[in-house]
């Protein structure tokens, strides 16, 4: 059974600048039936990711000013099809930076034929932009002898790497990042807080080299019945699609095949109590009716062999105080006002440390109440070599025919915040296990 018969891309007012019916047996006017239908939910505040007109069943999502449509008849996996738009969108992104309607407008050829290649009679095909990338050019194709020979990369079972990649030098860099998301209350007790981890690659491999990744897994010491200290167990994990998942089910190696150059190879979520790394009180006291003086103290409570860097304390302050005037222990304040906060940098921040900050302000209208409106104190840092939930990795062994001789390095980091970052912190070479 097919996916889906019918992909459209629709601009606000309901016009269809893209559409492609890979079986032939929907017909197009029915997509005319989308936005009235969506409209209406919308006034009746029913807005559903899916929507029918008879037999006709809509699945869509909205990027930017765009609507991408997938239209069928047949009772289709709905996750894989909302999956594939967002991949859509993703390969759109790569082609063209920003997907919309002008981008869709002035790349149609091009549109259609990335559509062509990544739905086959409504099976998904080849949807990664790299590999798209080597067959289908914005400069368009030139016309050759005989019938054109797919890539390799299309037609071959690893189809995420090239075959014939060589360097001089072989290297593999693994950057273990880990975001902290906390809620603390004004009384000091954590409302909410979750660990969400990625492991990172840069692959310079000559070759198809294999590689096999060991962590501290949990599940896995409980299944060799070995030492269980210092172990973590992963949740809500998910893999590059080079990874053998039938492998990691059995006896939790990661085994794979890499993507040539930067890539996510797994991300993981851990939903558990974690302390703020960087503990803040915060106290205000009034002068006059005119005047306050706002007191920061920052602790960081993690060992003193770790080092926060670039650490950002944002201040929240009323939006008409004036005259500001800082005194800080370590690091610089300074006043945002297009953003009403203080914000207080410190360059480095060890472990077992304590820091004040203080400021002063004239508020015209401190009877506003807007003092006491409450907006949370937001800490922003990053500390390499650590990781909060404490995952390490084991060893990594790397297989290739030739028997190179390669240097794969790792290194750890620990930031606030879900937004995940490259940082420039030394690598810690790793131990490294070579088969021939």
């Amino acid at each position: 059974m097919s996916v889906y018969q019918n992909i459209s891309v629709i601009d606000l007012k309901n016009g269809v600048l893209i559409c492609r019916n890979y079986m032939g047996n929907m017909d197009m006017n029915e997509i005319d039936h989308f936005m009235p239908i969506l409209m209406k939910r919308e006034e009746e505040a029913d807005m559903t990711p899916l929507v029918s007109h008879g037999s006709a069943h809509f699945m869509w999502i909205k990027h930017s000013n765009l609507y991408l449509v997938a239209m069928t008849k047949k009772n289709a996996n709905a996750a894989l099809v909302y999956s594939f738009l967002y991949k859509i969108i993703q390969v759109f992104k790569e082609y063209f930076k920003e997907l919309e309607e002008e981008s869709i407008r002035d790349n149609f050829v091009t549109v259609y034929e990335l559509m062509d290649e990544v739905m086959d009679f409504g099976f998904p095909q080849t949807t990664d932009s790299k590999i798209l990338q080597e067959y289908i050019t914005q400069q368009g194709h030139k016309l050759e002898v005989g019938a054109p020979r797919p890539p390799a990369t299309v037609t071959n079972a690893v189809s995420w790497r090239s075959e014939g990649i060589k360097y001089r030098k072989n290297e593999v860099f693994m950057d273990v990042i880990e975001s902290v998301n906390l809620l603390v209350s004004a009384n000091g007790s954590v409302l909410r807080s979750e660990i969400v981890g990625c492991i990172k690659l840069k692959v310079v491999l000559s070759g198809m080299p294999e590689l096999r990744l060991g962590l501290n897994d949990k599940v896995l010491f409980e299944i060799t019945g070995r030492e269980k200290s210092k172990t973590v167990e992963l949740e809500d994990v998910k893999f590059h699609q080079c990874v053998r998942l039938s492998r990691f089910e059995n006896d939790r190696t990661i085994s794979f095949i890499p993507p040539d150059g930067e890539s996510e190879l797994m991300s993981y979520r851990l939903n558990t109590t974690v302390k703020p790394l960087i503990w803040i009180e915060s106290m205000i006291e009034k002068f006059s009716h005119s005047r306050v003086e706002i007191k920061v103290k920052a602790r960081s409570q993690f060992k003193s062999r770790s080092t926060a860097n670039n650490v950002s304390i944002l201040v929240p302050v009323p939006s008409d105080a004036d005259s500001p005037k800082f005194k800080t222990s370590t690091g610089s304040a300074k006043w945002v006002p297009e953003k009403s906060v203080v914000q207080w940098n410190i360059k480095s921040f060890p472990g077992g440390k304590e820091y004040i900050m203080r400021a002063h302000f004239g508020l015209p209208s401190v009877e506003s109440d807007e003092l006491e409106a409450k907006r949370p104190i937001t800490v922003n840092f990053e500390i390499p070599y650590f990781t909060v939930s404490g995952i390490q990795v084991r060893y990594l062994k790397i297989i290739e025919k030739s028997g190179y001789q390669a240097l794969p390095w790792v290194r750890y980091i620990t930031q606030s915040g879900a937004q995940l970052k490259t940082t420039s912190v030394f690598r810690k070479k790793l131990n490294i296990q070579l088969q021939n």
